[in-house]
């Protein structure tokens, strides 16, 4: 199976998970499936991270929260977990990629673009930053409107903001990057997804 293929049913898996999960908030947001569909994978993730790095007094801890959660779901306010999942990770990539741009560090998104172009070039650098400051942005007004819709909208319409709209917005903000990269700046070197994403990988490994 060529690459193409493997990222078109990725695409299309994960499009299929979205409208999902859209589905089951909308329809019962205390649901055992929406609870599963919403919360399962990153508590799985965390589970998993927790039980490796040797943790697992916490690992279980948060297990046995996972299924308080799941049998008194339809009595608590879930939808407040979800809040918390969806605006507390682009609030922390907000954070994340906004605190390489402060003097003395290296922008986040120059890091990475070193590790594909170098020697880098003065222009490229500055461009860099800029991108690290347009994702901090992003970041930080996905995660303004989900707290605004979570507070002034019916929760149907924040499930379509946090389950569909915005892996829509994520896939629309690599895919402008890309083009205005390449039409302003055609200094940088094509270079494929998948190097990118270890790239990526190898800048989390690096000890900071």
């Amino acid at each position: 199976m060529n690459s193409c293929v493997r990222w078109g049913l990725a695409a299309v898996g994960l499009g299929a998970y979205a409208l999902l999960a859209h589905h089951l908030v909308s329809r019962d947001a205390g649901s055992v499936p929406a609870l599963l569909t919403l919360l399962g994978p990153m508590v799985g993730a965390a589970l998993g991270g927790l039980w490796h790095a040797g943790h697992r007094l916490v690992a279980l801890g948060l297990a046995a929260g996972a299924v308080a959660v799941l049998l008194n779901g339809s009595r608590l306010p879930v939808s407040w977990l979800y809040l918390a999942q969806h605006a507390g990770i682009h609030l922390g990539l907000a954070w994340w990629f906004g605190r390489t741009l402060r003097g003395g560090l290296e922008p986040f998104i120059t890091q990475l673009a070193r590790r594909l172009h170098d020697p880098m070039q003065p222009t490229m650098v500055a461009y860099t930053r800029h991108v690290t400051l347009a994702w901090t942005i992003y970041f930080v007004a996905i995660a303004g409107t989900s707290f605004v819709l979570f507070a002034f909208a019916p929760i149907a319409a924040w499930s379509l903001f946090a389950n569909v709209l915005t892996p829509v917005s994520l896939v629309a903000m690599f895919v402008v990057e890309y083009l205005l990269r390449y039409r302003l700046h055609p200094e940088f070197e094509r270079v494929a997804f998948l190097d990118a994403v270890r790239a990526y990988r190898a800048s989390a490994d690096t000890p900071r």
